[in-house]
């Protein structure tokens, strides 16, 4: 009987495990958590390979790009593959481990609960210290409906990132897949900006991260107006809005989901921001037939685990359909 290479293939009970323990667990901080040392790979190459001439920054970008994949990919394999070699279960268990430091729903979660808890009761220097765990504009120029409106387009955004992707990516090719999935993404965020320093050198990161997250978007919108559906009936104008307004977003991936919160709760997203000082005009996404409150972040925060579900079932159903 053949092994089970658990690197690049989990069951969907060891799958459901992996989501599950992050449910429970988030990120402990005793679990060295591989994203913060992609980082810390990634910020050292930065320092060391970029110089602000043009061409060889795009040389070095791709290079960096394509060694912190590879390496990423390649550690995850190997980790797995000595394990598998002592035994199965041993095999099983790291796979799993490594599959639960891919998934960000509780941390994404816990942290829009911390602004939601905040803004309830009025306290906005709470609500703008809680708001850099998930964006990176500026909370001391957001009002009360500001840091709302943020928080519920970082839910929408993220169920992606850190939710969907990553979790279809296990899927497809297990452990492997998902931590390379979390390199692709931790580069775009930290290099794959449109500004001058990264123009050149993030280019490549931020062509890779839009074409991993192709796929996962559109099934997080999807997922979301589903989840919208059972909820909040209204699932058709989650659908309708992201239909007329996902095109608008200045990223060809994001404005998927976002638009689709915003229809599934009847809310405007977007417009002006403020990012390093500077301020940004971002599309509207979505009408704006209801007030952006703590309450949208709640009605969020359960679109995104209701969509998690949903959409783990129907990754679910795919592959028995096409391993049968």
């Amino acid at each position: 009987m053949n092994r089970v290479n658990h690197a690049t293939h989990l069951s969907l009970f060891l799958i459901a495990i992996a989501i599950g323990a992050d449910l429970l667990f988030g990120d402990p901080e005793w679990l060295p958590h591989p994203v913060r040392m992609i980082g810390a790979a990634i910020a050292i190459g930065e320092r060391r390979l970029h110089t602000g001439e043009r061409r060889a920054d795009r040389r070095n970008g791709r290079l960096l790009t394509a060694g912190i994949v590879g390496l990423t990919a390649l550690l995850a394999y190997l980790v797995v593959a000595v394990a598998d070699r002592l035994g199965s279960s041993v095999g099983a268990a790291v796979a799993v481990l490594i599959a639960w430091t891919s998934i960000a729903l509780r941390g994404l979660d816990d942290a829009a609960h911390k602004v939601e808890r905040a803004l309830i009761v009025g306290d906005l220097s709470a609500a703008r210290a809680a708001l850099p765990a998930l964006v990176g504009r500026d909370p001391s120029a957001l009002d009360a409906e500001g840091i709302a409106r943020a928080t519920v387009e970082s839910v929408a955004e993220n169920s992606n990132d850190a939710v969907i992707a990553p979790m279809l990516f296990l899927f497809i090719a297990g452990p492997v897949g998902a931590l390379a999935y979390k390199a692709i993404n931790t580069l775009d965020s930290m290099i794959g900006y449109r500004v001058e320093r990264y123009i050149n050198f993030g280019r490549t990161a931020a062509w890779l991260d839009d074409f991993a997250s192709w796929l996962p978007a559109r099934i997080a919108a999807f997922s979301i107006a589903a989840a919208a559906e059972l909820l909040l009936g209204s699932g058709q104008r989650a659908l309708a809005i992201r239909s007329r307004d996902a095109r608008k977003h200045e990223s060809p991936n994001a404005g998927h989901p976002e638009s689709a919160m915003a229809g599934a709760l009847g809310v405007q997203l977007g417009g002006d921001t403020v990012y390093g000082g500077e301020l940004e005009h971002r599309a509207l996404l979505g009408d704006a037939d209801n007030p952006i409150t703590p309450q949208s972040i709640e009605l969020s925060r359960s679109l995104l685990r209701y969509s998690t579900a949903i959409a783990f079932l129907g990754l679910a159903i795919f592959r028995y359909v096409i391993t049968r």
